[in-house]
């Protein structure tokens, strides 16, 4: 049983007893064809010994026989009968009498006709005269047992023996009698049983010897690697990943066990990341910050994580309603149970009052936890405390009801746009304050229908492209004009993006700030009185040259020749058109303007101030000094209140001056003003210096501010450089006022403006 166990369960026990099986059959197979090869080789030869020894034994006797010489045949046959080999030689006559034989008891015995040897020919009748050799061979075994070959050869009737004198056969008798050989076959089967256990022997010595050597090649090559591999298996089994299999074989083993050497580090790697990731998630059920429990189908916990565990300190075996809230049965909406009756998820939000009286809140998700067939065995429920969530909802509830009500009470119209369309989503109760329309009416509507017609195309791709825009035309409800400050930014508005638009009606404070440039221009034009009277005075007076010398020809009853009278009439038609010129100029900037903004060229308006106040400049020796760049680009500004923008400044130049002179006890100073434009980046910037007084480091930062000023009590206003500053900011531009930058004595105003369609 032990022998049979171990050849089922080894390797080595198989292939030696296969390959040992087929051996020896094979070889056995082969004994058997080479002993019966060997054994008719054998037989082959002995017959055809015997047969020779017949022909011998018949040839050797044929003399004897011719001489009918009994006594010489008797002694050759008893001769030859002294081999070893020979049994026994007889010859028969034709009716089966032994006439000679090696064992003289037996001549003249006559023997039955139809005996063994006889019969060889005597089956047929007449019987056979001629046979094959095969046919004369018979093989018989001695009443002792010796195993007996005989060879029967038939002696003819020859012609000597039919015709000789000393006896007398007739010649129609073919046979004489027959001559018949027995030899024992001891020796040959002796030599048959020898090549026999020779063939068994040497089988079996092949065998053996090479199931040795297959056994030595097996347990070398084959159950040496084997027994490693099987080791390194049985370790890779146990969690024995570092090992290796020592297998140094250049063949199919040592490759077998380099795969295993890999397989062991591969799955040792992968071991190693599940077992990292295991004591991450371990490290994590036990770390997230929510109650975790997994609870059977009795509601028992089966596991929790440390936050449960801090919380509620259960007792093993505890129940999930028990721990929790201190009931005695299952909550009557329990998530756990509809999990465990669809094996679906679930979530719910729970309350309950914790053991220090606070009221507490939890959203609650439930999963299932399926066994290998698929079937729900456990429930993992989640707990995520969000007391302080619902506190803040409730807060945030609050504040936007605060916040609402904030933003249906601000004082400016406050708008809700979609930013790819511009329609009207929302707005504030001061929409109707300001617009005249009742905030739902215009829900639904284009932002762009409260802009006046002529400029709805230019504002709609700026809404989306700027924050700001500035004195905008809008339209009330009940069709008139307002002006608005609009500011726009990007928002989100019930979870979509939206424009949040703020617009503050500036209609009366533009009104105000109109009659304040407009009492600021009717201050400039009475301090312009004198210079625009002198201005006036010079082509009146050569009107009056003209007329009077005319008049004077008249009266003398002669007129001018015609080339005198051409060149008076063309002065005084040019003198008309100059003070023509100066009164519009006067007109025109004494005339209330709305402020819009055209494409202006700066040095053409400085050159217009210039012109309306040059007068007054040259009565009081101030020297004018022109760096205009021609070549400059358009800007947008209104040319009229730009124009009382540089006046204001030649003004508070010339102010400068004369103070500065007043202050000088009489020496002489530098009178200039300096004009000056140039490009520069997106913008054109000019300067108006002069060499007056100059402004204190400490009020430099104060000029701009409304009814400041530098002058005497009745000498200003303190709103031209105010006034300058807002229509600039409107611009735009920039303003301000430096030192100037030669260490001269004085101020350098700068302005910059941006170019057309070039913001700074």
């Amino acid at each position: 049983m032990k022998t049979k166990k171990i050849i089922r369960h080894r390797l080595g026990a198989k292939l030696v007893c296969t390959v040992g099986s087929i051996l020896m059959v094979s070889m056995a197979i082969w004994a058997t064809f080479d002993l019966r090869y060997q054994r008719d080789r054998l037989m082959e030869n002995v017959v055809a010994g015997t047969d020779r020894l017949t022909n011998t034994i018949r040839l050797g006797t044929h003399y004897s026989m011719m001489l009918n010489s009994r006594d010489d045949i008797s002694q050759i046959i008893a001769n030859i009968g002294r081999q070893k080999e020979i049994d026994n030689i007889r010859i028969y006559n034709k009716v089966g009498q032994i006439k000679y034989s090696n064992d003289n008891s037996e001549v003249d015995r006559v023997t039955n006709i139809q005996a063994e040897a006889c019969y060889i020919c005597h089956r047929s009748d007449p019987p056979l005269e001629s046979l094959d050799l095969d046919q004369r061979v018979r093989f018989f075994t001695a009443p002792d047992g010796k195993r007996l070959l005989g060879i029967i050869t038939p002696i003819r009737n020859e012609p000597g023996c039919s015709t000789g004198d000393c006896h007398f056969h007739p010649a129609d008798k073919k046979i004489l009698g027959a001559l018949d050989v027995v030899v024992s076959l001891e020796g040959t089967y002796h030599e048959i049983a020898r090549h026999r256990r020779g063939s068994f022997g040497l089988s079996l010595f092949i065998f053996l010897m090479t199931s040795a050597i297959i056994l030595v090649f097996l347990l070398r090559f084959v159950n040496r690697p084997i027994r490693a591999l099987i080791e390194g298996t049985r370790q890779i089994a146990r969690g024995d990943y570092e090992g290796t299999v020592d297998v140094h074989q250049d063949d199919e083993m040592g490759e077998l066990a380099g795969a295993i050497n890999l397989m062991r580090r591969e799955i040792g790697a992968k071991q190693a990341e599940l077992n990292r990731q295991r004591d991450e998630y371990q490290d994590l059920f036990e770390r997230v910050p929510c109650l975790i429990t997994v609870q059977d189908r009795n509601y028992r916990l089966l596991r929790y994580n440390r936050m449960f565990d801090q919380h509620f300190s259960p007792l093993p075996g505890d129940y999930c309603f028990s721990a929790y809230k201190n009931r005695s049965e299952k909550c009557r909406q329990c998530p756990v149970e509809r999990t465990f009756q669809d094996g679906q998820s679930h979530h719910t939000e729970e309350m309950a009052v914790s053991a220090d009286g606070r009221e507490k809140h939890w959203i609650v998700w439930t999963s299932p936890i399926l066994d290998d067939q698929g079937q729900v065995t456990a429930a993992m429920e989640i707990s995520l405390d969000i007391t302080e969530r619902k506190q803040l909802e409730v807060e945030l509830e609050k504040s936007e009801q605060k916040y609402h009500a904030i933003f249906s009470n601000i004082p400016n119209p406050v708008f809700v746009l979609d930013p790819d369309t511009l329609d009207i989503i929302d707005g504030n109760n001061s929409i109707q304050t300001v617009y005249g329309h009742p905030p739902e009416r215009l829900v639904g509507t284009s932002f762009l229908d409260l802009f006046i017609d002529e400029g709805r195309a230019q504002y709609a791709a700026k809404l989306t492209a700027v924050q700001e825009l500035n004195q905008i035309p809008h339209r009330h409800a009940s069709g008139r004009r307002l002006y608005v400050n609009i500011r726009v930014s990007p928002s989100e508005y019930a979870e979509r993006q939206v424009l949040l638009v703020t617009t503050s009606d500036i209609t009366q404070r533009l009104e105000a700030e109109q009659q304040l440039i407009q009492a600021s221009k009717m201050a400039t034009l009475g301090e312009m009185a004198t210079g625009v009277a002198h201005e006036l005075n010079q082509p009146l007076s050569v009107i009056k040259t003209a007329s009077s010398f005319s008049l004077k020809k008249v009266g003398q009853g002669t007129l001018p020749e015609m080339s005198i009278m051409a060149d008076l009439l063309e002065k005084i038609d040019r003198n008309v058109d100059r003070a023509t010129r100066i009164i519009n100029h006067m007109r025109q900037f004494a005339r209330k303007s709305d402020l819009e903004l055209v494409s202006v060229s700066v040095n053409t308006v400085m050159e217009s101030a210039f012109e309306i106040f040059s007068q007054q400049l040259r009565v009081r020796g101030i020297d004018v000094q022109w760096d205009l760049d021609p070549i400059l680009p358009m800007v947008l500004a209104d040319p009229g209140r730009l124009e009382q923008v540089y006046i204001n400044l030649l003004l508070n130049a010339r102010d400068a001056i004369e103070e500065r002179q007043s202050q000088s006890a009489g020496d002489a100073i530098e009178k200039a003003i300096s004009l000056r434009s140039t490009r520069t980046g997106y913008g054109v910037v000019t300067e108006v210096c002069d060499t007056g007084v100059g402004i204190a480091p400490e009020l430099i930062n104060k000029v701009f501010e409304p009814f400041f000023t530098t002058k005497e009590v009745g000498k200003g206003t303190g709103l031209g450089l105010s006034i300058s500053y807002g229509f600039i900011q409107d611009c735009g531009g920039t303003i301000k006022a430096l030192p100037r930058s030669d260490g001269l004595p004085g101020t350098c105003f700068t302005i910059e403006l941006p170019v057309k369609g070039k913001p700074l």
